[in-house]
């Protein structure tokens, strides 16, 4: 096929209309995790440490499940980059029982989560406190993952908004819960975290229930087929599959090396590992903007490399890199000036306002090479490459940031600064092997 070289004022406009509805239901994914901590921290630092240890088990699962997920992306977009829209409805429809199995075995890996905090030597008291809101949040897992399997879909047909709009009433369910839960409102119970996991669970069936609702009924089903029953949802769609499980495997991955940072963080004690929680949930939800970017590169490379477009595959790439590291540089930027600022939104205490503060300035330069490396490794699943890129993540989490973080912070001295490096070490180095593999990628296809 003879490719179309598009402008860059093109690039943009296309990059913006699919990446900033994404950005925005990504960020009001992060938004729920966000308002949690802004109602426990006025609960007591012993809340947050709760709601924080929880979160290192079930978030390595909730990552790995959504992660399986993401193969509906790539498959969708494929296909329909080939003109086939009855398919891609089909892959949705192949993605949502998957989406219920993959749900329901993280659900039962959440029951072990307070042994695995035992034995990573999180205080005593912690771990019992967070193993209530463990179970709670691993029993929404099911609703999380129906959701993403449906967003992507969405995504891959390029209608991200309907996926907005179930976020933002997802959004005001759960701090409305929050507000009753956490402190006892309306005459219900005060339950701290386990009223906080209560309205997260809540709040994640509600969107996907929405979500569904909205792919049966909107107004050109029949083009894509989306009420037609599969016939064969499991042979038909290993391809999805395979490439859900490589994304899974390498978010989980790298899931599980963030929660080895949290864990590092619990051995300081439970106003720093209530800081870190709190610079590291601040980061995640800005750097919802790379997520967003990296999925809208992850279609357009996709629908290229369906297209059989090289030279498109190459130009989009290479926009969403750069697209990422100006709109980040400005947020680190933020991190760094408003430090004190940011954390006074999470916190009255003044020690714990103090730590997070110190911990948003040394979180943003990571976030700002980090979010490059999200952008091209999701331009590099786009060209349908999985495997690859899984096993180099595993290399740099487990070969270079845990091992260095733990050298840093406690054997050389810095401490929870170490912690930051190490990431930033990582970072770069996968930053840098992406960008090659997808130049190489690329290179391959022009042959």
């Amino acid at each position: 096929m003879i490719a179309m070289r598009q402008p860059l004022r093109a690039h943009l406009a296309e990059m913006a209309r699919l990446a900033s509805p994404v950005v925005l239901s990504r960020s009001g994914i992060m938004a729920m995790a966000l308002v949690n901590l802004a109602f426990l921290g006025r609960a007591g630092i012993e809340q947050v440490a709760f709601m924080a240890a929880a979160g290192v088990p079930v978030g390595v699962v909730l990552v790995a499940c959504n992660g399986m997920m993401s193969g509906t992306l790539v498959a969708a977009s494929h296909a329909l980059g080939r003109g086939d829209p009855l398919e891609t409805g089909q892959v949705w429809r192949r993605a949502l029982p998957f989406a219920v199995i993959v749900g329901l075995i993280g659900a039962v890996l959440c029951l072990f989560g307070e042994t695995v905090l035992r034995a990573s030597g999180q205080d005593a008291a912690i771990a019992a406190g967070a193993a209530p809101v463990l179970l709670i949040l691993g029993l929404s897992l099911p609703g999380n993952t129906l959701f993403f399997a449906s967003a992507f879909f969405l995504e891959a047909i390029k209608r991200p908004v309907p996926a907005v709009a179930a976020i933002l009433l997802a959004n005001l369910v759960n701090a409305g819960l929050n507000w009753v839960l956490v402190f006892g409102h309306l005459g219900a119970p005060a339950l701290g975290a386990v009223g906080s996991a209560i309205a997260t669970s809540v709040a994640r069936y509600l969107m996907a229930a929405v979500l569904i609702v909205y792919v049966l009924l909107m107004s050109d089903h029949r083009r894509y087929g989306v009420r037609q029953r599969p016939k064969a949802w499991w042979r038909d769609g290993a391809v999805a599959r395979s490439l859900g499980y490589a994304a899974g495997t390498s978010s989980g991955l790298e899931s599980s090396a963030f929660g080895a940072m949290t864990l590092f963080a619990g051995w300081f004690g439970a106003t720093t590992l209530a800081a870190y929680s709190i610079a590291l949930n601040a980061w995640t939800m800005m750097f919802m903007a790379g997520i967003g970017l990296g999925i809208g590169t992850a279609v357009r490379v996709g629908h290229a490399t369906g297209a059989g477009d090289r030279h498109g595959m190459r130009e989009a790439g290479w926009v969403g890199l750069g697209v990422v590291t100006v709109m980040m540089a400005v947020v680190s930027y933020c991190f760094v000036a408003f430090n004190t600022q940011l954390a006074a939104v999470f916190t009255s205490d003044p020690r714990l306002a103090a730590d997070a503060a110190a911990m948003l300035s040394m979180c943003a330069w990571v976030m700002l090479i980090d979010s490059g490396k999200s952008v091209m490794l999701q331009a590099v699943r786009g060209t349908g490459d999985t495997w690859v890129p899984t096993r180099a993540q595993f290399v740099l989490v487990f070969g270079v940031m845990v091992p260095s973080a733990y050298l840093l912070a406690f054997k050389l001295g810095f401490g929870p600064p170490g912690l930051f490096l190490g990431m930033l070490a990582s970072a770069v180095g996968s930053l840098a092997f992406l960008s090659w593999r997808f130049w190489h990628r690329c290179r391959e296809a022009r042959a």
